[in-house]
């Protein structure tokens, strides 16, 4: 087994307790009024809630491994019952509020949790029957109410008999997150204070300009939820060390309006909010057309000119000039629409296209791949803002260690799974030692489940998911995500499925992007009703085309997809078709789906 020495703090109640003494006065969290307007508390307003609710669950009798869980978005309540929990040395299970009944009675069940503190009165009502149903749960209290069964009412009487905070060992546990599988029952993943701080402290040194004037310029946007891990470790838990702020957005659809009411000095973020942003950019000057959009291109081309020059230690004059003029005239009101001053953004949960990403390093706003799991607090690798490489996920972080395991993929294969080794691998399973076994080697690594390698300078590239590669029918290998994230690039394309296991070839799934595709049919006096849309085969053809086209000299013949599907409906929570942290549900769909693609194998 591994050893790591870990910086201080390296528990989370300290980790506050430093923060709220050196940054009392300064503000922490922004919450949009129903005016549209943020309003701002501060450290030591947050930290007096703390305190309180502190005391108020020891009057419940919460102590050492008990379990408090949370029904709620990210709000302040969420970091209140949070900080409140671990000061009694107790547990924390966040949960999603758009989740599923069965889903949160399962996680409560299985935690065994104690005390719940849900967001709204309408989600106690939904579940007021657990405290029959469940042994362990003993107390169900609302955050947006009064009266006795309430949030308030408990801080007020922990106000009135104050207790002081307990210190956690790093390694005791801090939190069950349930992992939103893509099938089967979600898994509590074992957190301990000692794999979040020491995330959260190699985090941060990644990004030494985040910290510079003691931290007073960093303000951020919190898009993600604080339910998974790398919301909590790199919005709210680096916010608090650095004694920055946060807004918190007020939803997804959103993002991009808070984002200029908030005006971030950074964000973290995943691939998907970028993607939208850019291919709204494309809609908007194909849309436009004329001058706009003439010299939006005239600027991505000077920009990746003058990058190409700058690798090759060169410069030109018009390059420059052209690039100059529209950095001035076109990117520069592009920034402004994202705030103003953004001065990066850090992007994990999925990998992130390197064309995108480069258009955004382009325009001045980079954006740094990172790479985890859930089940590494979550992350193990990073780029830093002084040491990256498009198209990787970064190196190692500090005290983290990544190893390839070449055995478990085919003969002459230049890459293997990922295995991870450092003070952010969980502690197990919450009661699934299998399980536990299964992931965990010998001596301590986390296998991931995900194919990469290391280039000669220690950045890793992720190749794929090795339960998600399958052989097509001639015995060659195909790595759907790859595919699928360069189709989503395709002007006219929002969400993109490929299937071929054991088949002559690929088909692909395809969700338009039903703004450009309504827009396409009404230029071309088409149908407007998007379900009879999507079976046109002159629509089913165009996409076809497109795509095809994209693909062509990036990927070989046998994994370009030779028939088409297209959806009415995009993926999402709601169908059931994407989890809580926005990853496709393969099995879903394919079931859902199985007659319509067995259709097109048939078809000729």
């Amino acid at each position: 087994m591994h050893k790591f020495t870990l910086d201080k703090p390296d528990n989370l109640v300290e980790w506050w307790e430093e923060s709220v003494s050196k940054f009392a006065e300064r503000r922490l969290f922004g919450t949009k009024n129903k005016s549209g307007v943020y309003e701002w508390v501060t450290f030591k307003d947050v930290g007096t809630r703390i305190n309180n609710l502190r005391a108020g669950l020891a009057q419940l009798d919460v102590g050492k491994d008990d379990v408090v869980g949370i029904i709620a978005n990210n709000r302040v309540e969420w970091t209140v019952c949070a900080f409140a929990t671990w000061g009694r040395l107790a547990r924390f299970v966040p949960m999603y509020e758009a989740e599923l009944v069965q889903i949160w009675k399962y996680i409560i069940t299985d935690s065994q949790t104690k005390v719940l503190f849900v967001s709204k009165p309408e989600i106690y009502e939904k579940i007021k029957g657990f405290l029959k149903e469940i042994p362990t749960l003993k107390h169900i209290l609302v955050i947006e109410t009064e009266g006795e069964n309430s949030m308030a009412a408990l801080e007020k009487k922990g106000a009135a008999k104050p207790v002081p905070a307990e210190r956690p060992k790093a390694d005791d546990i801090a939190e069950l997150i349930y992992t939103s599988g893509t099938t089967g029952n979600p898994k509590g993943v074992l957190l301990s204070h000692g794999n979040f701080t020491s995330n959260t402290h190699a985090g941060l040194k990644m990004y030494p300009d985040l910290i510079k004037n003691d931290g007073k310029d960093a303000l951020t946007l919190a898009i993600l939820p604080w339910a998974h891990s790398y919301g909590q470790t790199g919005e709210l838990y680096a916010i608090i060390r650095m004694g920055g702020a946060m807004g918190l957005a007020e939803s997804p659809t959103t993002i991009v309006n808070d984002i200029v009411a908030v005006k971030p000095t950074w964000l973290v973020a995943v691939p998907r909010v970028f993607n939208r942003i850019y291919d709204g950019l494309w809609t908007k000057m194909n849309k436009e057309g004329g001058l706009a959009k003439t010299l939006f291109v005239m600027g991505v081309e000077a920009a990746k000119r003058k990058r190409e020059l700058a690798a090759e230690g060169k410069s030109c004059f018009m390059t420059n000039l052209k690039f100059k003029f529209a950095d001035k005239i076109v990117f520069k009101k592009i920034r402004e629409r994202l705030g103003g001053r953004l001065m990066g953004s850090m992007s994990g949960s999925a990998a992130m296209n390197p064309e995108i990403a480069q258009f955004f390093f382009d325009i001045g706003i980079p954006i740094y791949d990172c790479y985890g799991l859930t089940e590494t607090a979550p992350a193990a690798t990073m780029n830093a803002s002084y040491d990256y490489r498009l198209g990787s996920v970064g190196k190692a972080i500090d005290k983290v260690k990544i190893v390839i395991d070449s055995s478990v993929v085919e003969e002459g294969a230049t890459d293997g799974e990922v295995i991870i080794y450092g003070p952010n691998v969980m502690k197990g399973y919450h009661n699934r030692p299998e399980d536990t076994k299964a992931t965990m080697t010998e001596d301590g690594g986390f296998r991931t489940g995900d194919r990469g390698r290391l280039d000669k300078d220690g950045f890793l590239y992720i190749t794929g998911r090795i339960k998600e590669q399958y052989k097509l029918e001639n015995g060659k290998f195909v790595f759907p995500v790859a595919l699928e994230e360069e189709i989503c690039l395709v002007h006219f394309v929002q969400q993109a499925l490929i299937y071929g296991l054991n088949r002559a070839y690929n088909v692909c799934i395809v969700v338009p992007d039903f703004d450009v595709l309504s827009d396409y049919a009404k230029e071309n006096n088409l149908p407007k009703d998007m379900k009879t849309l999507v079976k046109r085969q002159d629509i089913i053809d165009m996409f076809g085309r497109e795509i095809t086209n994209h693909l062509k000299g990036k990927f070989g013949g046998y994994e370009i997809p030779k028939k088409f599907l297209l959806l009415p409906e995009a993926f999402s929570l709601d169908n059931g078709t994407l989890t809580q942290t926005m990853k496709l549900k393969r099995n879903v769909v394919l079931k859902n789906l199985n007659d319509q693609i067995e259709a097109l194998y048939k078809s000729n």
